[in-house]
């Protein structure tokens, strides 16, 4: 079937390769190869399809060619360069199913006294039990050929069709009913089980892959068989309990499911057959609960025997009963495969000949990701056999050193959590927990208003703030809201009193943010668009002193000299309601030194100097609007503010970019997209900051070739509008980047620990970047305002 849905795929071959040192009589060897085909009927079957049915047809004698190409007179390099290819080209030359041999034999003469043999079966007529048989037989013919003796090796007593109707027969009925109802109820409700990838899936699998080798250590290889003994279970058993282990630390799964190969060769009359005896067990374990190592081990061992006293049923037989959703993205009921194999012969000898195995290079992945482990003097190797579609090398070798951390935490904590055990080594703990949030710098000391009337005595004719034909200088800007703090001051306004902004978008706006912040008092933004249920609440809740509105601004005198407030760095300089989309809406406190960390920190990058024009598009309301209308006036530059209209027009924007002379814009997504599909052609002098959802690799894609730079930047409400901030110079996934100054970031799991990179868990800023936490909500401010769990260190 599959075959027929991807003719001439290689997908399905079995490559293996031996390396031939000694003197080798070629037709000896001929001659071993073409006696194996004849005693394996499966390397003589054809699959023809008769009516739509397939049908095997054995061939009575075949004549098996083994062709030699000679590549002694090349350079050594060179020749192992050219043996590596054909073993690539062997091993993906696909076979017609319907015309026999299924196996392929080539000979590779790479000196006097030294050959490379390669092969490659179908899997239809072979598993990987099956390549042992071949070499083996292989080097026992060759042996006696060699010396002019005949074969050594005794009849077969059975071959692979008679298994094939004795498995049909015996597979019927009670038996056949009872290994079902134990899969159907192991697989209800399974879920998919899927590793964080790279890139995204996919719609269709290529099959496309590659391998990685890695090593467990003889030493913890003797320890794990030593837990193994311990606890009754085999050495499979403790490693695939470390494997479920990594699979839920990596998914936050509690319930994985993981495909297992199984010989299937249960008498020991097909012990000594080529032939696909090899069938699937899917072994789903319940990890709830947080058991320890050995509690885990139990948990596996019990499902490993189940699956084995249930073996018998075929795989493909069962994905036909339980009838999955199809989907061309991924394999039917497990993603990743798991499996301990036999220690292969490193060397043998046949005859005058010393055979070892030649790395035969693989370019196919069937799952997401298996994992091959074989026992070996050194310890334990391990092939990780990945889609390339979805991982990156890098990935396979992180894997490998958290699935080696994991396996040392089993065997040294046998008592300890499945969670707690170690995933990530001292050094990669240290750069997550350390190094990536070492962001201490200093900041300069005062409030925002005084920095930016520090600003206004240096440049007090410069443009600071535009709206629409009129604008404001530095001087203006400073002593209109000078006048505005003395009126407050009046009003009773000062330390944590919160007056509420009741304005459209204007210069009397950025007066009345700069008069509160001077009175020492806290302001919160009133968007008069939203609905007066929300506005009426949000008044209620904040305790509101006094409403500004633009009548009250028009009665403000200037005033040259700032009053003096007692405000303080600690002091709430606004609060913030969030949009109450997950209930009802909370105030969020920001203060007077949270706020100039950010400013400090955004001054150095992105970078804004006194040249910079910000073209300001963002409501008031939402928190990432204090960034265009501060970030340009403590340093110096220009503040363009965008009326609503504008805002929410692609052409009427673009107009203001090119009209301003803009340099710098800070939007979401939703505003990035208006201004590409109004046909915007960008700007290279233009600052392009991206926040508020996600930024799609697409768009970031499109954005950075229309303009200068594109940073992405993150934060949630609870946090000084933002918290990372990340230039980006290339396509591929977006990253939300590193914390500002003075700020941690940290991606945990649901027991506190830090995840590996591209792991998913929850992420939790810390620092200078926080906010204060909730007005009049103490109980929630508790609950999501937790202590640092790393301490100095985060």
């Amino acid at each position: 079937l599959l075959d027929q849905l991807a003719p001439g795929s290689p997908f399905y071959n079995l490559p293996g390769a031996m390396r031939l040192k000694g003197e080798l009589d070629v037709e000896a060897l001929r001659a071993a190869v073409r006696e194996v085909v004849r005693r394996h009927e499966t390397l003589r079957t054809g699959f023809a399809s008769v009516d739509g049915t397939p049908v095997q047809r054995i061939e009575p004698d075949l004549e098996m060619e083994l062709p030699l190409e000679d590549l002694s007179e090349l350079p050594h390099e060179e020749r192992e360069a050219k043996t590596r290819q054909r073993a690539v080209e062997i091993a993906r030359q696909p076979f017609d199913l319907s015309r026999p041999s299924l196996l392929r034999v080539v000979l590779l003469k790479l000196g006097e006294a030294e050959h490379a043999l390669l092969f490659s079966m179908h899997h239809i007529v072979s598993d990987n039990w099956s390549l042992g048989v071949l070499t083996s037989e292989v080097a026992r013919l060759y042996a006696a050929f060699a010396q002019g003796e005949p074969s050594p090796l005794p009849e077969l007593p059975v071959q692979y069709a008679d298994f094939a109707v004795w498995q049909r027969s015996w597979l019927q009925g009670e038996v056949l009913e009872s290994q079902l109802a134990y899969w159907q109820q192991r697989m209800a409700e399974a879920p998919i089980v899927e590793l964080p990838t790279d890139r995204p899936r996919p719609p269709i699998q290529s099959f496309q892959g590659a391998t990685r080798r890695t090593l467990l250590p003889a030493v913890l290889a003797t320890s794990l068989s030593a837990v193994a003994r311990e606890r009754g279970a085999s050495l499979f058993m403790v490693l695939l309990a470390g494997f479920k282990a990594l699979v839920s630390r990596y998914t936050g799964l509690e319930d994985v499911v993981v495909g297992t190969p199984i010989a299937g060769r249960t008498r020991a009359e097909i012990e000594g057959l080529i032939g696909f005896f090899v069938n699937t067990l899917v072994l789903r374990t319940d990890l709830s609960g947080d058991p320890t190592s050995g509690e885990l081990l139990s948990r596996v061992r019990e499902t490993a025997l189940g699956a084995y006293a249930h073996q018998e049923l075929p795989f493909e037989y069962l994905v036909e009963r339980l009838q999955p959703q199809r989907d061309l993205s991924r394999n039917p009921l497990f993603q990743l495969m798991f499996n301990l194999l036999n220690a292969p012969t490193e060397r043998m000898e046949s005859g005058s000949l010393a055979l070892s195995p030649l790395e035969s290079p693989r370019s196919t992945a069937l799952f997401d990701l298996q994992v091959l482990l074989t026992e070996a003097p050194r310890g334990i190797v391990m092939t990780w056999e990945y889609s390339t579609d979805l991982f990156d090398v890098a990935t396979m070798e992180r894997l490998a050193r958290h699935f080696q951390n994991l396996l040392l935490g089993m065997v040294e904590s046998p008592e300890a959590r499945f969670s707690n055990l170690p995933l990530l080594d001292e050094a990669e703990r240290d750069q997550m927990v350390v190094e990536w949030n070492t962001t201490g710098r200093p900041v300069p000391s005062g409030c925002v208003h005084e920095w930016i009337a520090a600003q206004a005595a240096r440049t007090p004719e410069a443009v600071a703030v535009v709206f629409g034909g009129e604008s404001l200088t530095y001087r203006q800007l400073d002593r209109r809201a000078n006048g505005l703090a003395l009126r407050l001051l009046e009003l009773g306004v000062g330390p944590e009193v919160r007056v509420g902004i009741a304005l459209e978008r204007s210069l009397e706006m950025a007066v009345a943010l700069l008069g509160v912040l001077k009175a020492g008092g806290a302001y919160v933004p009133l968007d008069p668009s939203y609905p007066a249920e929300r506005l009426a609440f949000m008044r209620e809740d904040a305790g509101l002193a006094a409403v500004l509105t633009e009548e009250f601004l028009h009665q403000v005198p200037e005033v040259a000299r700032a009053p003096r407030s007692g405000v303080g760095a600690d002091n709430a300089a606004y609060v913030i309601y969030t949009s109450g989309s997950t209930g009802r809406p909370k105030g969020v406190q920001i203060s007077h030194d949270a706020l100039t960390n950010f400013l400090t920190s955004m001054a150095e990058k992105p970078g804004l100097t006194s040249e910079d024009r910000l073209v300001a598009v963002t409501s008031l309301s939402f928190d990432i609007a204090g960034l265009e209308l501060y970030l340009p006036l403590v340093v110096g530059g220009r503040v363009v503010l965008a009326s609503r209209e504008e805002a929410a027009d692609g052409r009427r924007l673009q107009a203001l970019l090119y009209e301003s002379g803009a340099t710098v814009l800070q939007a979401t997504p939703v505003t990035w997209r208006l201004l590409l599909e109004t046909g915007w052609e960008g700007s290279l002098k233009l600052k392009a900051l991206c926040g508020g959802e996600a930024l799609s690799p697409v768009l970031a894609t499109a954005l950075r070739q229309r303009v200068g730079s594109l940073w992405n930047v993150y934060g949630p409400t609870e946090t000084t509008i933002w918290s990372t901030i990340e230039e980006i110079r290339s396509d591929g996934p977006v990253s939300i980047g590193r914390p500002i100054a003075n700020t941690e970031a940290y991606v945990l799991d649901g027991n506190g620990q830090p995840v590996p990179a591209g792991v998913g868990g929850e992420l939790l800023l810390g620092g200078s970047g926080l906010a204060r936490g909730y007005l009049a909500r103490p109980e929630l401010t508790a609950e999501k305002f937790v202590p640092n769990p790393f301490g100095e260190a985060g």
